[in-house]
């Protein structure tokens, strides 16, 4: 492998994942994302209590996707090698947290709709 390149990257994810798991997880992301797009567009505003009620369950997400990661390498914590796995593992957790607290804004903002200032 001379050069990085972005197909280089979808081979190693294929071959870590598996090619159905991951193009089903790019498939979900691309879908969070259009429903976090129309809520932004249809509210024209964020909503800070939906707001911090996201940021409240990002512990949950990172949590989630380090052991979802962990699961499905069948790896563990005392697998870890060196300080580039520690730094793996946090941009894991950074990546599942961020990307809960957008699901959790959009299902709020799609089950409770916005509010009508009176």
């Amino acid at each position: 492998m001379e050069e990085m390149t972005l197909g280089t990257i979808l081979a190693v994810f294929e071959e870590m994942f598996g090619a159905g798991l991951f193009w089903a997880m790019v498939v979900v992301a691309a879908v969070i994302t259009v429903g976090y797009i129309y809520v932004l567009i249809r509210d024209r505003e964020m909503s800070m209590r939906k707001f911090l009620l996201a940021q409240l369950s990002m512990p949950i997400g990172g949590i989630a996707a380090v052991w979802f990661v962990l699961w499905v390498t069948r790896s563990g914590l005392q697998h870890m090698g060196g300080p580039i796995d520690a730094l793996l593992i946090l941009a894991i957790f950074g990546a599942g947290a961020v990307g809960f607290a957008i699901l959790v804004y959009v299902a709020q903002s799609l089950v409770r709709g916005k509010k009508v200032e009176s």
